[in-house]
């Protein structure tokens, strides 16, 4: 039997409304860390995952005994996406449970200056997105593009990116990515 250990990590996370960076200060690891066993890229040992678990809090044997739901709704209204960002930039998911998903969708808001970070963003998966509204700068392997409105990116993930919203105008991107990696 397989347990998916990422998922439900995010699960219990979200769950709890901690951000990644959030556990992973609160655990005393690194945010790749929490980052890369969320995607299921790191399988963590025993001890790491406890560590980790005790930053919720929450024991091992309530964690491998959570049996999250699966969705089952099909739709929702704006108010109802449920925000995972941080300002100034604003990540609104489609559905505020993605245990067992392969595909998470995001309205993304940037305000201006809204900047991913200087490093550069990697993980596995793809995703794509198309500007709705404002400029984003998008780069991608060192590739700089400024998109507008209906322009659209889509990469493997595992390329170094970086988003950022440039002039006055906040940005707005309909995005998605697999697997789910916030």
């Amino acid at each position: 039997m397989s347990v998916d250990i990422g998922g439900r990590l995010r699960f219990v996370r979200q769950r709890q409304k901690l951000s990644q960076r959030e556990l992973a200060k609160r655990s005393g690891v690194t945010n790749s860390t929490i980052s890369l066993i969320e995607s299921n890229q790191m399988n963590p040992s025993v001890g790491a995952l406890k560590r980790i678990l005790d930053g919720i809090p929450m024991g091992l044997a309530e964690f491998f005994a959570i049996e999250p739901e699966r969705p089952r709704k099909a739709f929702y209204r704006a108010d109802e996406l449920t925000e995972i960002g941080k300002k100034p930039i604003s990540y609104r998911q489609v559905g505020d449970n993605l245990f067992g998903r392969a595909l998470q969708i995001l309205r993304e808001q940037y305000g201006p200056g809204g900047d991913t970070g200087r490093v550069p963003l990697v993980h596995d998966g793809e995703e794509g997105g198309i500007v709705i509204s404002g400029r984003l700068e998008v780069t991608v392997d060192g590739e700089r593009r400024i998109l507008g409105p209906g322009d659209a990116y889509y990469f493997e993930s595992r390329r170094p990116h970086r988003f950022r919203c440039v002039g006055n105008k906040a940005c707005e991107v309909i995005s998605a990515c697999t697997p789910p990696t916030f």
